[in-house]
């Protein structure tokens, strides 16, 4: 019950960022244009790439059968209720070392590493593009609707992670109640926002997520960032950071007054690997593969993107998106995703669709 008490209080404590109303609105994140990455943002696709995103991982199926959302929901919401008894078995020491303070780069040490870059610097900037983005589209009270749809997001997330695991998992516990709510309340602040949208140019560069009824399956999920920094000397050359279930670092160069090209290299997560050492706690960690991306950008709005190795065993995935090519008044967006047994997957999205279609291959 007194771990019961203390959950609440985390959550209230939330609270005040979130009915605490700005003056004025600055829009640093979501500018309302029509092409691009920028398009096809909207909460409902945010929180289908976000939630989904670990189906991106090679040794988890993207089939919509083979997800037990009934357990997920059951054990996340026991851990998270229990989030003192979860940690005394999982170990305080190897809480703190593993999922909190980055005392370690080995990789089965490591699991600080996503609680940072994508829940952290990633859930804070989502929230804050969630409130831009009804603001914009002059909904009431944005920041209720921005609050509410982030958590769906992350909630989501730590369920289909979960999946069919029963057992204590402090995974939920360090992304809810200690970086989620750092990145809620450090994106809350104006000064910040500010020093991620105009020096750091972060955005939100995701994927288009589809659906393909042939399989019941979703395809071409995912939730990617990407900053630019400008490099000293150098109007036209800024450094690259891309960054999902990856990382990938490079040169973006800008050839004319808004157009870019940018290519970057580095390592995606592969597959979940199990640690071993933690008796019934769960405690994954991934092994890497090299990945390599070539990206065009217009203002910040990815335009389209050709990533090489990728994950669920793509070779390559090519993503266009709404506003680089025209049909008749329509400009959807496409991709094709070649398979590591060479066959294909295509799709298509409307920006004003949540979720695209898609078609494979047999």
């Amino acid at each position: 019950m007194t771990q019961i008490k203390i959950s609440s209080l985390i959550f209230i404590m939330m609270l005040p960022s979130v009915f605490c109303q700005q003056k004025e609105a600055t829009f640093y994140f979501y500018k309302g244009q029509d092409f691009g990455s920028e398009a096809i943002f909207n909460p409902l696709t945010v929180i289908l790439n976000g939630g989904f995103g670990i189906l991106q991982i090679s040794n988890r199926s993207n089939r919509i059968d083979d997800l037990d959302f009934r357990t997920g929901i059951k054990n996340v919401t026991y851990n998270l209720s229990h989030p003192f008894e979860t940690i005394s078995e999982y170990g305080w020491k190897n809480f703190f070392n593993r999922e909190v303070f980055p005392t370690s780069f080995r990789l089965e040490n490591a699991q600080y590493y996503p609680n940072y870059t994508l829940h952290l610097i990633g859930g804070g900037f989502t929230y804050r593009a969630f409130w831009e983005w009804y603001k914009w589209h002059d909904f009431s009270f944005p920041r209720i609707w921005a609050f509410t749809s982030w958590l769906t997001y992350h909630f989501l997330n730590e369920v289909v992670e979960n999946n069919r695991f029963e057992g204590p998992n402090v995974d939920p516990i360090a992304d809810i109640y200690i970086f989620n709510t750092l990145g809620l309340l450090l994106f809350s602040s104006e000064k910040v926002v500010r020093f991620f949208g105009n020096t750091l140019h972060m955005r939100d560069w995701s994927f288009m997520p589809c659906y393909a009824p042939w399989s019941n399956t979703i395809e071409n999920i995912g939730q990617s960032f990407v900053m630019k920094i400008q490099l000293p000397r150098l109007n036209a050359w800024s450094f690259f950071g891309h960054w999902g279930v990856h990382g990938m670092g490079g040169v973006s160069y800008r050839y004319n007054e808004n157009n870019s090209l940018s290519i970057g290299g580095g390592l995606v997560a592969k597959e979940l690997v199990e640690v071993d050492d933690t008796d019934d706690v769960r405690s994954q960690t991934t092994n890497l593969v090299w990945t390599l991306g070539f990206f065009f950008d217009r203002s910040n709005s990815l335009l389209a993107s050709l990533i090489l190795s990728g994950t669920k065993g793509y070779k390559a995935r090519l993503n266009i998106y709404p506003g680089l090519i025209q049909i008749g008044r329509l400009s959807p967006g496409f991709f094709v995703n070649l398979r590591e047994d060479n066959r294909f997957v295509v799709g298509f999205q409307m920006q004003f669709l949540p979720c695209g279609l898609a078609y494979g291959s047999r």
